[in-house]
């Protein structure tokens, strides 16, 4: 990966917009209900220009508009704070008009480069298992976790496997997930040195001694986005 591609996608993460969790459900709603920023803003006595900030940014909503927003987009204010968000996951209903889309490889690579941990599926004696790991992806799009030599992760050296990531948002039935087949090998810490940026390593969360690194080479990036249509 040239060192032009990589500045040019990091700073598309940057510049990317992060809602909360609040904007998310306000922009749902409205589009479930086929309203403009200007109507949905009209009818909650609120500048379009407030409300645009609201479902674009991560900041905080005061009471009293979040009493209006919820009287305009008939609902309440419990659901657009995700009254539903300690529910157990996939307890929620699928949305009224669901859209299931597939994603590019440049989308599935952000969203792979943007997550911490994925899934591991290796052949076991007992069959398919499937692992978390922490992970890190390399500059040449190569996905790197470390484990014990002894531990399930392990089982992917030399073998042809899958990962995935995805991320689920119950209080609005939305998501999408990333899937990779690819070949697991040992790589050594030099090694993992010349292909990751500098102080960038896999960390994984049980701690301990974990001192083998695995790479997954992709030969196949596939990915679908369920949102509201």
């Amino acid at each position: 990966m040239s060192e032009e591609r990589r500045d040019t996608s990091r700073e598309t993460r940057r510049q990317r917009p992060h809602p909360g969790d609040i904007g998310r459900r306000v922009a749902l709603r409205r589009q479930e209900l086929g309203l403009t920023r200007e109507e949905a803003a009209s009818r909650a006595g609120m500048a379009p220009g407030y409300l645009r900030y609201v479902e674009e940014q991560p900041g905080d909503v005061d009471v009293g508009g979040l009493i209006r927003l919820a009287g305009a987009l008939q609902t309440s204010v419990d659901e657009l704070r995700g009254g539903q968000v300690d529910v157990p996951p996939g307890q929620s209903p699928p949305l009224a008009r669901p859209e299931l889309e597939e994603l590019s490889a440049d989308e599935c690579r952000t969203r792979l480069r943007d997550r911490g941990v994925g899934r591991v599926a290796v052949p076991t004696e007992a069959g398919p298992a499937v692992f978390p790991v922490n992970y890190v992806v390399a500059e040449d799009d190569t996905i790197v976790y470390r484990t014990a030599p002894d531990a399930a992760p392990a089982a992917a050296v030399g073998r042809k496997i899958s990962f995935e990531v995805d991320q689920v948002d119950d209080a609005l039935s939305q998501g999408w997930s990333v899937l990779v087949s690819g070949a697991a090998e040992e790589i050594t810490e030099a090694e993992a040195a010349d292909l990751l940026p500098p102080g960038v390593v896999p960390r994984p969360w049980p701690g301990g001694e974990r001192n083998l690194l695995v790479r997954v080479t992709p030969s196949g990036v596939t990915g679908r986005l369920i949102r509201a249509g």
